[in-house]
């Protein structure tokens, strides 16, 4: 290229600048990008790098993430909080701002969109931060959570398939993995009080459950689950439909439609028609209501699921923890399945093959390097031995999240390992996305001061906590007992202070009562 082109496209241009080596002025090159246009990114570059030196930009950077940072205040040693701020700064990476300075995207549908009274976010990887990531931003940042909500509206109004997103990444839909999770997404946002359209959010919603040609859909409504013959993933995609019409059944609920309500509190339960009564464990299920044969609890290939075993994915109704007990065979089966699957050994020869299972994520048959375990170490809290969780979740975080090369045991997927060890390190975790409940477990550190909105901070005490005083003796809620094995968003959302005594022994009457155990979708007194 001899000529400085205005404007030029194509995929074989190459360009090069030759420059005068004896001068020894620094050379500073500003490039500006834009999904919209050149014009656009003319416009960027103006606003955001005109008459700034590089060391200007790097001062205002620096400035910006010390702010982003300073929303969570922490006492450790120099390994936790380095571990700990590295964590908070993975979740703040995706998802990401995707419009230009004026406002003007690319939306799904590949045309220009103007986003008002929004900021547009792209990369939803829902299937993996519908879990933490998203939850954590209801709590320490809601407007990023009101903007995110609006851009996968927006995404639902542009698509041709009325569908929220599945995995939406730069104005297209890769369509990768399993559920539509983002359902949970804006439910849980609805649920805390996220200022969105909820007319336009349900409507979405429901449209997103029932459009048929999607991943068997079809099958799910017809059969109440998907089945092997159809998709070689279909018992964990029975489990994740489930969990997500839960959250619109909630929403329906909160809204007072009932009788709607009514249908998808009864697809929350198409988990139970995947259950095999004689294994206790989700088995792969064909369409004529036949097992699959053979049929291998440990593989995690083949058998029915998607980046998981049989083991790990039974556990996966977060909706329903009672009545998964009861698939489980009662509370005394469910505690020793539980048990065992973080002490058992899994050997290699029944991951080898699956993408982002590797020895390094595998604790026992826990597999915390991918998602769809994450919630399980909390299932103690519903059982008669809650205090297990108390024990576990300190040894996951000491094992798998390590200020080391290599120190996370996973793939962090766009902030949701990152934003399950903040969630653990704070003393609770949101196991049912959806719910106003979080999960206590047990805090990490001495102590926390989190900012939960403008001049609200939430303090949370734990001076003793320890590897060894791992263990929650009580529970202070703003100086007053409490003793539930749960912590509501109505506690947390104006600040306070969250008092943990802790003990190197498990108070084993703690959480013992019916009505201090958390939310389930049977057999419950919520």
């Amino acid at each position: 290229m001899s000529e400085n082109f205005p404007e030029i496209g194509g995929r074989k241009i190459v360009s090069y600048f030759e420059f005068d080596e004896d001068d020894t002025t620094p050379l500073v090159i500003k490039v500006a990008l834009s999904a919209v246009g050149t014009d656009g990114a003319l416009k960027n570059l103006e606003a955001e790098a005109k008459d700034k030196t590089f060391e200007q930009i790097v001062e205002a950077t620096y400035a910006k993430w010390n702010k982003e940072l300073d929303i969570i205040d922490i006492e450790g040693n120099e390994d936790q909080k380095t571990m700990f701020y590295t964590s908070l700064y993975h979740t703040m990476i995706n998802p990401s701002v995707y419009m230009d300075v004026d406002g003007r995207y690319r939306g799904i549908d590949h045309t220009i969109h103007q986003a008002t009274n929004f900021t547009n976010y792209t990369i939803f990887s829902v299937w993996d931060t519908y879990r933490a990531l998203h939850p954590l931003f209801n709590l320490i940042n809601r407007e990023r959570s009101r903007d995110m909500v609006n851009s996968m509206l927006a995404h639902y109004e542009q698509s041709v398939h009325k569908a929220l997103p599945v995995w939406s990444h730069m104005g297209n839909e890769n369509w990768c993995m399993i559920g539509y999770h983002s359902a949970s997404v804006v439910a849980d946002a609805i649920n805390k009080g996220i200022a969105v359209d909820k007319e336009k959010a349900l409507q979405a919603m429901k449209s997103s459950t029932n459009l048929s040609y999607y991943d068997n859909i079809a099958n799910y409504k017809q059969l109440g689950y998907v089945p092997f013959d159809k998709n070689g993933n279909g018992s964990s995609i029975t489990l994740e439909y489930a969990y997500d019409d839960w959250t619109i059944y909630q929403t329906l609920k909160s809204l007072g439609e009932n009788d709607e309500a009514e249908i998808y509190r009864k697809r929350a339960l198409n988990y139970q028609n995947i259950f095999d009564p004689t294994l206790q464990f989700v088995r792969a299920k064909n369409s004529d209501g036949s097992w699959k044969v053979p049929f291998d609890l440990l593989h995690t290939h083949g058998e029915g699921f998607i980046e998981g075993n049989a083991w790990n994915y039974s556990s996966y109704v977060p909706q329903d923890v009672n009545g998964l007990m009861q698939c489980m065979g009662g509370d005394k089966q469910f505690v020793s399945r539980l048990d065992s699957l973080f002490t058992m050994h899994l050997p290699d020869e029944f991951f080898m093959d699956t993408e982002d299972v590797t020895r390094e994520g595998v604790l026992g048959n826990y597999v915390h390097g991918n998602e769809p375990s994450h919630h399980i170490p909390y299932l103690y809290a519903w059982t008669s031995q809650p205090w297990k969780s108390q024990y576990w979740i300190r040894e996951i975080m000491n094992r798998m999240h390590l200020n080391s090369i290599d120190g996370l045991c996973g793939n962090d997927d766009c902030g949701q390992m990152s934003a399950w060890y903040i969630f653990s390190a704070m003393g609770f975790y949101p196991v049912c996305p959806g719910s106003e409940q979080y999960i206590l477990g047990t805090p990490y550190l001495p102590y926390m001061k989190v900012k939960v909105g403008e001049g609200k901070y939430l303090e949370i005490k734990a001076p003793r906590v320890s590897d060894k005083n791992r263990y929650i003796s009580a529970v202070k809620l703003n100086g007053k007992p409490y003793t539930k094995g749960y912590i509501t968003y109505d506690d947390l959302k104006n600040g306070g202070t969250l008092t943990f005594e802790m003990s190197s022994t498990p108070n084993k009457k703690r959480v013992q009562q019916p009505e201090d155990k958390p939310y389930s979708l049977t057999s419950n007194l919520n």
